[in-house]
């Protein structure tokens, strides 16, 4: 089966390739670099020949509110076209966790709009609801920074690895669509000041966490629901010890 993948250089979909052609599927790994180019349509056409499942991956380079609407809308309007042309099965999209719930975040508020593009699409798609990935622990913890200290929202989240994201996006790529969305998270609710302080420990990084209820997340205000999965969510398998033990085996070369 061939399946195209936008963004399929990116962190998730780079994992999400590898998995999909170890069990035999012609799996383009779409992006600008590539000659594939959403916000153009430079490409679409031809990577879409003959696809049976799409996997929309890509994201803004910028997430200033008008940027980033401004490109989730573009490439959904030209992506959705492209495949509907090609005749496409399947169109698979990754999205976030409480983004209905967060309207203050223009970056949510352009998820959204992403999501009603698909659903008004007429193509069968499943949307995948992720929390936020371990791997960006570090730049939450950066967009909190002030000399030494750094103060994130103490509300409540669910970080899941990225592995575990792949994993989904491979196994939903092979499914029936379900046009509707699914959720996934890591395997325990935590902290968001108390994790990235953890995180930080753990990197040698003395600067001092301060939790903050009113601290804003991408733009807006959290509280213990905001970013959480609801029930039914899938739960990955690695807590985040496990992603960082794995993590410092890579670098040191060393098996997990």
């Amino acid at each position: 089966m061939k399946i195209v993948i936008i963004g399929g250089t990116g962190l998730i979909g780079s994992k999400t390739v590898e998995r999909l052609r170890r069990k035999g599927h012609e799996v383009l790994a779409a992006s600008p670099n590539s000659g594939v180019n959403t916000i153009t349509g430079e490409g679409l056409a031809e990577a879409l020949a003959g696809t049976q499942v799409v996997i929309d991956l890509a994201n803004s380079p910028s997430f200033e509110d008008k940027a980033v609407l401004a490109f989730f809308e573009t490439s959904g309007r030209n992506l959705l076209a492209a495949a509907k042309s090609a005749g496409v099965k399947h169109h698979v999209a990754l999205s976030v966790v409480g983004a209905e719930r967060l309207p203050r975040s223009g970056y949510l508020r352009a998820k959204m709009a992403q999501e009603r593009l698909i659903r008004e699409s007429g193509i069968p798609f499943t949307i995948v609801h992720s929390t936020q990935f371990f791997e960006f622990l570090g730049g939450i913890a950066q967009s909190g920074a002030a000399g030494d200290t750094v103060t994130i929202s103490s509300a409540l989240f669910q970080p899941i690895a990225s592995d575990d994201v792949a994993d989904v996006m491979a196994d939903v790529a092979l499914s029936e669509p379900i046009n509707g969305v699914m959720e996934i998270a890591g395997p325990e609710p935590v902290r968001m000041d108390a994790l990235v302080a953890r995180f930080l420990k753990l990197t040698n990084d003395p600067r001092k966490v301060i939790g903050d209820s009113q601290t804003l997340y991408f733009g807006t205000e959290l509280d213990d629901r905001s970013l959480v999965p609801g029930p039914g969510a899938r739960i990955g398998s690695q807590t985040f010890e496990d992603w960082f033990e794995r993590g410092r085996s890579r670098a040191t070369g060393v098996a997990a």
